[in-house]
């Protein structure tokens, strides 16, 4: 009885991971004054490459931009709409931001680097057609809550790396999906909800299911159990890659959040003080996996760290 139950808890917080922060129904309106859904960022009629820009209705174009990524613990490759279920893709349009909302493979279509390398066609597609769109590409921010958390690190730490090797493994990690592989991905700066960074000392440092778990979302992305492929995991650990030529970092955790262990943030920006990147970290008491995180009142904090670097450019 003691094991159904084990395995029935382990299953429920992995749905739990799943899922974004609980909606907030009165601000899930999109105030956009123009708006271009389903756009195939790659070319392939895959729907994990599908992605939005929504355009504020304050401001002059061209718009500066922030890439939003859901959190899904990489297991949906079709939630691009819940960047405005939480109240973040308003709040940005409010502010005079583009918001571009993207979808990215998930752990079932394909293994890691599959879903940085979405990330980072999506940011060169974002580039190569910003006349059409009105953006204005001198700042591209990029946010995202959880495993979206984890893959805007990821696109922060690896800004302008294309290809390295991590404990002797070679990996690519800029790709060559869609037609504007001329373009930069290269982003200006990350603010980071909760994400993972260290996929290894998750159920050291206070998880409650385990990560360790050939089932996990980390082992589903790395496609084995993480602590048998720790060369793999290497591979897809935003803090392997940080270095003093990090874009600014922006960092929120709760100190209960009992999916994402608090130290996976705390790990990230002793790494990146330690490299000379720029980097602050908000632990908030009491903050769950999103409640009590994704609030405005750090919402006021993200966007304020946007435009600071912003008006630095």
């Amino acid at each position: 009885m003691k094991i159904v139950l084990a395995v029935l808890l382990f299953f429920i917080s992995i749905k739990a991971m799943a899922q974004p922060p609980t909606p907030d129904y009165t601000t899930t309106s999109i105030e956009s004054s123009k708006s271009w859904t389903d756009v195939d960022y790659v070319g392939d009629g895959t729907t994990g490459h599908f992605l939005d820009v929504h355009l504020p209705g304050t401001g002059k174009a061209p718009y500066p931009v922030v890439v939003c990524i859901y959190g899904s613990a990489w297991f949906s490759n079709n939630l691009k709409g819940a960047t405005f279920t939480t109240g973040l893709g308003q709040r940005l349009l409010k502010e005079g931001f583009a918001v571009v909302t993207i979808n990215y493979s998930s752990s079932s279509d394909a293994k890691f680097p599959a879903q940085v390398q979405d990330v980072k066609a999506a940011i060169r597609f974002i580039r190569g057609n910003s006349t059409a769109f009105s953006l204005d590409t001198n700042f591209i921010g990029i946010t995202g809550w959880s495993s979206g958390g984890h893959l805007a690190t990821l696109a922060g730490t690896t800004n302008n790396l294309k290809t390295t090797t991590v404990n002797g493994l070679n990996i690519d990690i800029e790709g060559n999906l869609g037609k504007f592989t001329n373009q930069s991905s290269s982003i200006n700066a990350v603010v980071d909800w909760f994400g993972p960074t260290d996929f290894l000392t998750m159920d050291s440092c206070g998880s409650s299911f385990s990560h360790n778990d050939v089932k996990s979302p980390e082992s589903s992305l790395v496609g084995g159990a993480i602590q048998e492929n720790k060369d793999k995991v290497a591979l897809a650990n935003p803090i392997s890659y940080v270095n003093k030529n990090n874009p600014p970092f922006l960092i929120f955790h709760g100190d209960k959040d009992p999916l994402v262990p608090h130290c996976q943030s705390e790990k990230l920006h002793e790494q990146q003080q330690r490299s000379g990147a720029e980097s602050q970290l908000v632990i908030i008491q009491g903050g769950g996996h999103g409640p009590g995180v994704m609030i405005e009142k750090y919402y006021d904090q993200m966007i304020a760290f946007f435009k600071k670097v912003q008006a630095s450019k």
